[in-house]
C-alpha cells in the first residue's frame, strides 16, 4: 500500500506544477459554462411548461460540472500510452508492484490534481458572480461530498479500463472518443438527466456514467434529498467493482499476449 500511496502522491505533486494549464482551462471552462447558462435561460424563458428542476438548479448545476470537468473520465493517460506506442511499457512490468493497482494510483492523481487547481477558482467566481448557489443544507453538502469521492472512485476505474485498452488500440483515438461522447452525453454534462423524456432517465440512472456527475451535482442542489445519497454510494460502488474486475481481467488477458513492438 505504500508504494502505492507513494505513486500517488508524487504524480499529484508533478500535476500540481501546470498552473499555466490550470488557468488556461479555467478561462476556458467559465467561457463554455456562461453559454450554456445563456442556452438554458433561452430554453426556460420560452417555455410556460414546469419543468422537473429550477433554472436557479439547472445553472447550479452547470458551475458543478464546470468545476469537476477534469474528473470526467475522456482520456487516456498521455504517458501511458506513450509507453505503449514506445515499447518501454515493457519496463512497468519489471517493477515490483501490481500493474493494475500501479496504473489505478496513477490516475486517481490525473484526475484529482487538475480539478483541484480548476474547481477552487470557479466554485468562488461562480457562488460570487455567475448564480451558482449554496448547497441546499449541510446534509446536502456532506452527501455531495461523499458522492464526489464515489465518482471520483468510478472515473478513475472506467479511466483506467481505457488506458488498459491501449494494449490493443496503441492510439486509443477511437475508443477514447466513443468514451468521452457517452460520457459527456450520459453523464448529464450536456443536459442534466431530470430533463431528459422519462423513459431515457429510467435507462440513464442505471449506468454508471449518472454516479459520475448527474447525481453528485444533483444532491448539491438538493434535487435528491440527502438521507438517498446510500443509493447513490451503492450505484457508485457496485459500478466501480465491475470495472475494476474487468479491468483486470482484460489486463491478464493483454500481458498473457502481448508482444512489445521491434522484438
Amino acid at each position: 500500500m505504500k508504494a502505492y500511496l507513494a505513486i500517488l502522491s508524487s504524480r499529484f505533486r508533478m500535476l500540481l506544477q501546470y498552473r499555466a494549464a490550470a488557468v488556461a482551462g479555467t478561462i476556458t471552462q467559465i467561457f463554455w459554462g456562461w453559454i450554456r447558462v445563456m442556452i438554458f435561460e433561452a430554453f426556460y424563458r420560452s417555455s410556460d411548461v414546469v419543468q422537473p428542476m429550477s433554472f436557479e438548479d439547472v445553472v447550479t448545476y452547470v458551475w458543478l460540472g464546470q468545476a469537476l470537468l477534469a474528473m470526467i473520465p475522456w482520456n487516456t493517460d498521455p504517458e501511458i500510452r506513450s509507453m505503449v506506442r514506445t515499447r518501454t511499457v515493457a519496463y512497468e512490468l519489471l517493477k515490483p508492484v501490481d500493474l493494475y493497482n500501479l496504473w489505478y494510483s496513477r490516475t486517481i492523481a490525473t484526475r484529482t490534481a487538475p480539478t483541484m487547481l480548476r474547481s477552487v477558482p470557479i466554485f468562488i467566481l461562480g457562488l460570487a458572480y455567475f448564480g451558482m448557489e449554496s448547497p441546499e443544507s449541510t446534509a446536502s453538502a456532506v452527501a455531495f461530498g461523499l458522492a464526489v469521492i464515489g465518482a471520483v472512485m468510478l472515473s478513475v476505474a472506467l479511466s483506467t479500463l481505457l488506458n488498459i485498452s491501449l494494449m490493443w488500440t496503441l492510439s486509443g483515438q477511437g475508443i477514447t472518443r466513443i468514451t468521452a461522447a457517452a460520457v459527456i452525453l450520459f453523464s448529464g454534462l450536456t443536459i442534466p438527466i431530470p430533463l431528459f423524456p422519462d423513459w431515457a432517465q429510467t435507462i440513464l440512472r442505471l449506468l454508471p456514467f449518472a454516479g459520475i456527475a448527474d447525481t453528485p451535482f444533483r444532491l448539491y442542489v438538493g434535487h435528491i434529498p440527502p438521507h438517498e445519497v446510500i443509493w447513490v454510494l451503492a450505484h457508485q460502488l457496485i459500478w466501480t467493482i465491475i470495472l475494476v474486475v474487468w479491468g483486470r481481467l482484460l489486463l491478464n488477458r493483454g500481458l498473457r499476449v502481448m508482444v512489445v513492438q521491434g522484438g
